[in-house]
């Protein structure tokens, strides 16, 4: 709640999971569907605003820190996986800090009150060596607001998510690795057969 206002809000979420047995938000497409259909993978994009954990209405996308991303702020996130893996994740966000400079990465868990239930980033081959935690081997959508709290990111990678393991996107309060979490927004990420 914010000057009487209310500021949380469901995700809007759109979906085009074609891809049979390989791909999609539930493991899975309908098996009767037509070949051409299930060639095109996976494609998704979500929205929503950033509301307080404790806001009358919840909002996917969570705020733990207002002074980096103020409740109303507005985040978007799409992935297109194609039927060989390859996965686009892309983000776009508006009214969060102007000039600041964020971390963002794919985490494993949903979002919740504690900043922590979010887990640890994703990463395509999991390791505890601090080395793996790259641009490389994880998904990193780091960006610059610009003057009026814009910014947007993407990342490519030849892999993709296996089912269950990628849930969310967190805003850091610092670019790269570092930094502690500002914001967190829950994701229908897809994932890519033979990874399960």
């Amino acid at each position: 709640m914010v000057a009487g206002v209310c500021v949380g809000a469901v995700a809007a979420v759109v979906l085009a999971a074609g891809a049979g047995s390989a791909y999609g938000a539930d493991g899975g497409a309908d098996p009767g569907t037509a070949a051409p259909e299930r060639e095109r993978g996976y494609v998704m994009r979500t929205d929503a605003r950033f509301a307080p954990p404790a806001a009358l209405v919840p909002s996917a996308a969570v705020t733990y820190d207002e002074t980096f991303v103020p409740a109303g702020a507005w985040i978007e996130v799409g992935q297109s996986t194609a039927p060989d893996g390859a996965t686009s994740v892309r983000l776009k966000v508006r009214g969060v800090k102007p000039g600041h400079s964020f971390g963002v990465h794919v985490h494993q868990k949903p979002c919740a009150a504690d900043p922590a239930a979010a887990g640890g980033h994703y990463q395509h081959v999991k390791s505890t060596d601090p080395h793996q935690a790259n641009p490389d081997n994880e998904v990193w959508l780091d960006f610059t607001a610009g003057p009026t709290g814009s910014g947007d990111a993407s990342a490519r990678h030849d892999w993709g998510f296996r089912r269950g393991e990628a849930s969310s996107v967190v805003l850091h309060a610092e670019p790269g690795n570092h930094g502690s979490r500002v914001g967190c927004f829950t994701i229908p990420f897809g994932w890519t057969a033979g990874t399960a």
